[in-house]
């Protein structure tokens, strides 16, 4: 029996012992990557629907030549939760896009303006093109990237993120490979067609050039055009797109947090009430 019970307690230290680990190696091979501060972090955190169309703006303008968001629908564009576009503005944005539509009487494939209801289109016909037009790399689709792309806590830092609920490891990569290109260091050689930034998780340099400079975009709430801003608000865009729903899973839980506090204490006083006279 004492035998047994060593076995199942070295069997537990050892799994203990791995899932401490694993986190810290993981974050150790990673990039140090900044925490920023967004409006949808936390358990009552909510989209700013100002700076989501303004991510949408920039990724409009310069991210959807290269990257495209299969998973996302025109029509997202004005649901609840979203940027807060109207349905009219989102179907004059759904009409600036040609998008297949099936074929003619003859065979032949035929396009036409987008509707609400068509998914947003890819900037090239296959992958194919894709890496052509790319040195080779094929640039991934925006639709969950902001929940794909993490670097993890490391211990202890993932066990107090239970508690804070932090879940926003996706935009705060982005946000800093966006604006972490660098010069690179004295007597580092960088392949050609690469670009030094010591923020992308798999390496000191990527095939993406610098996707965003000062006034490359306007906007015209009287928010800052800087790198910074622009790369805050597209990291925030990225993150909806990824997760939609996340303000009505938020609302959702508050709720169920509530209902199940509210049933356990009747549950409690409940018991009291019923074993209150009786003799133990």
């Amino acid at each position: 029996m004492n035998t047994m019970i060593k076995s199942v307690r070295g069997a537990v230290l050892a799994l203990a012992a791995i899932a401490v680990a694993a986190p810290a190696m993981a974050a150790g091979e990673g990039p140090h990557i900044e925490r920023e501060q967004w409006s949808f972090a936390g358990p009552f955190g909510t989209y700013d629907r100002a700076q989501l169309q303004r991510g949408f703006k920039v990724f409009k303008e310069v991210c959807a030549s290269c990257h495209g968001a299969k998973f996302l629908a025109f029509r997202n564009l004005e649901q609840p939760g979203g940027p807060g576009f109207t349905e009219e503005q989102a179907k004059v944005i759904a009409a600036e896009y040609t998008v297949p539509k099936g074929v003619d009487e003859y065979g032949d494939p035929v396009e036409g303006p987008a509707i609400l209801s068509d998914h947003w289109p890819s900037p090239f016909p296959n992958e194919q093109a894709a890496r052509a037009a790319n040195g080779g790399a094929l640039p991934p689709d925006f639709s969950t990237l902001a929940k794909a792309r993490a670097v993890a806590s490391g211990f202890p830092g993932f066990v107090f993120d239970i508690f804070t609920q932090y879940q926003e490891h996706g935009p705060d990569y982005i946000y800093n490979l966006l604006t972490g290109y660098e010069e690179p260091p004295e007597g580092m050689e960088i392949p050609v067609g690469q670009y030094y930034n010591p923020k992308f998780i798999a390496g000191d340099a990527l095939a993406m050039a610098p996707p965003l400079y000062e006034d490359s975009v306007e906007y015209t709430d009287g928010s800052p055009m800087t790198v910074e801003q622009y790369a805050k608000d597209v990291s925030a865009f990225m993150m909806w797109v990824a997760e939609p729903k996340l303000e009505e899973r938020k609302n959702l839980g508050f709720r169920v947090m509530i209902f199940l506090i509210v049933f356990a204490s009747l549950l409690y006083f409940t018991k009291n009430a019923i074993w209150r006279n009786v003799d133990h």
